[in-house]
């Protein structure tokens, strides 16, 4: 008896469950309704009772940008104009200030101030607040009326009041301008290292970047001795291009993955055969204001143990966004997935940590005013006879010189000074063991001929 009533009561039990399953699915729908029933209605009273005129279009647009950036600062509704305007700027030509800005606790903070832009020369840096924009305050606006409001026509100006650690509060009035981005710039430093400035990820960087590289390595012919890869103020950009400025110094393993709330939505991005560099000493710069595609970049790095992070911790934009095109209505940008580094690390508010750390400083070259002596001065001092012509003399002189004024230029950027002193020393460090391995075959050389005679 026991065993025919089991059954039924797991058959009756599963019913229950079902129809229970099934009722709380239509008070979920009715209560889905009953809200958009309640949308609509506060619309409908806010158009007739509000203080002044509002459209149709501008309510909608205000409740779709309402909806998705209550979920996280970086998802947003873009009308036509934002959504042209974000176009632009990841092909590297925009107007405006030339900042990339997030909110904050309803303020608008400074990501990163892109190199050679209105706001970058008039001083502006990343952690910075915005608190007023022409002397009206931010709080109660969104991210892209905020943005909406610092752009304009090319030539006119706007007066932003800005909050910075440790500092009072102060004005800086910048003129708009058309912002034409050069994402990627090179120089040859200390005679035979590459320094390449990442200022934002636009298209065809790795592009530019192999043929810096390949530039270099002719001029140099060949002795190029490593890569201070230089992100600092990197706001991100395209994740295409932080994945094939990855690829260009790895050989082989994970660059990033990008894991979403859906495993089959889940992304995996590998390096390909082939480091350009053929394993050259790499160091990569970042500070509070890398982000996003920028630290995509030192974490794959740093995970390979392909290059040494050096400078501060970076911003912790480790989330990805999906910008959809809504047709003639712009777009929508939505957080999607997060990123990871390839040892499994989420970037996201934590960022990536530097192996070595250095703040920015001043650094001030100490003056003897003559109170120091050399060998050479000595009264009757030897004469090296390596150096008893004019004209190593004349070459020692012409090389200290250029020395000096490389250093003044250089001191200002304490950050850049440590990487290339760190370069040098880890080229310094690889030659010297292909030395010491051609000594070490030498000697067992003359050994094997010692050998050979003795027997003879």
């Amino acid at each position: 008896m026991i065993k025919k009533i089991l059954p039924l009561i797991v058959a009756l039990s599963f019913i229950s469950n079902c129809v229970s399953a099934e009722k709380k699915k239509d008070e979920q729908t009715h209560s889905t309704y009953e809200m958009l029933n309640l949308f609509g209605e506060v619309m409908e009273r806010t158009k007739a009772g509000y203080v002044e005129d509002v459209t149709d279009q501008k309510l909608i647009e205000q409740a779709l940008n309402g909806m998705l950036s209550s979920l996280d600062p970086h998802s947003s509704y873009l009308d036509a104009e934002s959504f042209n305007y974000m176009s632009e700027q990841t092909k590297g030509k925009f107007g405006g200030l030339g900042i990339e800005v997030t909110m904050d606790n309803g303020l608008v903070k400074v990501v990163s101030p892109i190199d050679d832009t209105p706001a970058f020369k008039a001083g502006l840096k990343a952690g910075d607040y915005i608190t007023h924009l022409d002397g009206e305050t931010v709080i109660g606006l969104n991210l892209n009326e905020a943005v909406s409001k610092m752009r304009g026509k090319i030539g006119t100006k706007i007066k932003l009041s800005i909050r910075r650690e440790g500092e009072k509060p102060f004005d800086v009035t910048i003129t708009r301008q058309e912002i034409k981005i050069q994402s990627v710039k090179t120089e040859i430093k200390n005679d035979n290292i590459l320094y390449i400035r990442i200022s934002s990820f636009t298209e065809n960087n790795d592009t530019d970047i192999k043929k810096a590289y390949e530039k270099a390595q002719k001029e140099l012919k060949n002795k190029l001795g490593g890569i201070v890869l230089d992100v600092r103020n990197n706001p991100g950009g395209l994740l295409d291009q932080a994945v094939a400025v990855s690829d260009l110094f790895l050989n082989r393993g994970e660059i990033v993955s990008t894991r979403s709330r859906n495993d089959e939505d889940n992304v995996k991005y590998s390096a390909h055969d082939g480091d350009i560099t053929n394993g050259l000493p790499i160091v990569v710069l970042i500070n509070e204001g890398s982000a996003s595609a920028s630290e995509i970049v030192a974490g794959a790095l740093q995970d390979h143990h392909r290059a040494i992070i050096m400078g501060e911790k970076s911003f912790g934009k480790g989330s990805v966004q999906t910008v959809i095109p809504l047709g003639d209505f712009g777009a929508m940008r939505l957080t999607t997935a997060r990123y990871y580094t390839p040892s499994g690390r989420s970037i996201q508010a934590k960022g990536i940590e530097p192996d070595i750390e250095v703040k920015p400083a001043q650094v001030k070259p100490i003056e003897d005013y003559g109170f120091s002596f050399k060998e050479s001065e000595l009264k009757g001092a030897l004469q090296n006879e390596e150096d008893k012509t004019t004209k190593n003399k004349s070459k020692d002189k012409k090389k200290d010189q250029k020395d000096s004024e490389k250093s003044k230029d250089e001191i200002s950027d304490y950050q850049l000074v440590r990487a290339l002193d760190l370069v040098y020393a880890l080229h310094l460090y690889q030659n010297g063991e292909n030395i010491l391995d051609i000594k070490e075959k030498t000697e067992d050389k003359d050994q094997d001929k010692n050998n050979n005679k003795d027997k003879k």
